[in-house]
């Protein structure tokens, strides 16, 4: 009776143990991660210089009123060197600027810069036709 006792603790011990594991773990997988899994790209019209993607399920408002989107470039010409990039951006709708607060290649090494500093688009149509598309679908 007592090893019954002993056997039926050292089980429940180790489910117990296993749940709080995957409970743990679970909440180890990174955001970003879970943005890797499915995207919603939404393309701009291609330029010269190639192709500007942007992410409908990424947008996110931001405290101060602007809008964080991830987006992605592809050049007309691939090389070695060159290869698709990803910016996490920073929208201000109301004053048509923005500021790319990550640039990588690969989602699992990107580093927030929150701290990068506004600019204007200065006439590139890649970057207005997201700082477009995407105010609009805000609105």
């Amino acid at each position: 009776m007592i090893e019954d006792k002993n056997k039926f603790s050292s089980i429940l011990a180790v489910n117990i143990f296993s749940l709080a594991f995957t409970i743990f773990f679970s909440f180890c997988i990174s955001i970003k991660q879970s943005y890797a899994l499915s995207h919603d790209w939404v393309g701009i019209p291609i330029s010269e210089y190639g192709e500007q993607l942007w992410d409908r399920k990424s947008i996110i408002r931001n405290q101060d009123g602007s809008v964080r989107v991830v987006s992605k470039f592809i050049p007309k010409t691939k090389s070695e060197i060159t290869q698709d990039i990803l910016y996490t951006m920073d929208i201000n709708c109301f004053e048509k600027y923005f500021r790319d607060v990550d640039v990588f290649t690969d989602e699992e090494n990107s580093h927030l810069n929150n701290l990068a500093d506004w600019q204007d688009p200065n006439g590139d149509q890649l970057i207005l036709g997201v700082i477009d598309q995407v105010c609009r679908s805000e609105n």
